[in-house]
């Protein structure tokens, strides 16, 4: 058997394929073969039952029993799984947000010691402020990311423009910290990506989970993304 790519024979693009997340939801679509199934299997667990009390095979009742019984405590199992795994995207979620407020913290208190030293532009304060109130949205936590670069960005210019700075030891511990926090982030969204990934997956598996994802409304949830602007950074020449 062939296989389905060959790395010898296809053209090969040289000039590489820049690869983006869509940050699009799927919703789960009800599948009809996956309620026929289930009926059925009600079906075929009463007739059992009938089967049984008119026939007097009286060992086929019970086999009529847990037939429905199988299939309804599987579909509970479903929900149960899915309220467990919700639960885990939440909390890493979460601890990527914790991470973020403790940056928005660090990135404050690096820019009042900063404008102790020098006149900082204003703008930055009021970039790092708005960040503060925490309860980052599921579509915006990408962005807070992004935005606190570019927060960081600005103070890390003031810095450099200003060498004397270099040596406050509070200002470099604040530094240290940003960096501290960017590596647990970076941690925090693969943890959070795994789970996001497992989520996305097990709803579509046919049939019970599906089922119960269609029931539920679920969608699939988009993992955390790199911004534009680091993207465009690791495509830099560092040395």
């Amino acid at each position: 058997m062939a296989n389905m790519l060959n790395e010898m024979d296809e053209e090969i693009r040289e000039q590489g394929r820049d690869v983006n997340v869509i940050a699009k939801q799927i919703q789960v679509e009800k599948d009809s073969s996956i309620q026929v199934l289930i009926w059925v299997l009600y079906l075929l667990g009463l007739g059992l039952i009938v089967f049984g009390v008119m026939s007097k095979i009286y060992y086929a009742i019970p086999v009529g029993i847990i037939i429905p019984v199988i299939v309804y405590s599987n579909l509970k199992k479903q929900e149960s799984y899915f309220n467990q795994l919700e639960q885990r995207v939440q909390q890493s979620a979460s601890q990527i947000d914790n991470y973020l407020e403790q940056r928005v913290v660090v990135l404050q208190n690096t820019a009042k010691l900063v404008e102790k030293a020098i006149d900082l532009d204003k703008s930055v304060f009021a970039d790092i402020a708005k960040f503060r109130s925490g309860n980052i949205k599921d579509m915006d936590r990408n962005e807070v990311q992004g935005q606190l670069d570019r927060a960081y960005k600005g103070l890390n210019i003031a810095v450099e423009n200003y060498p004397d700075l270099k040596s406050h030891g509070e200002l470099r511990d604040a530094m240290q910290q940003n960096i501290y926090l960017q590596r647990e982030i970076t941690a925090a969204r693969e943890v959070y990506n795994d789970n996001i990934g497992v989520w996305n997956r097990e709803i579509f598996e046919w049939p019970f989970k599906k089922y119960v994802a269609a029931n539920k409304g679920y969608t699939t949830r988009v993992p955390f993304i790199a911004s534009q602007e680091v993207k465009q950074k690791a495509r830099e020449v560092f040395f």
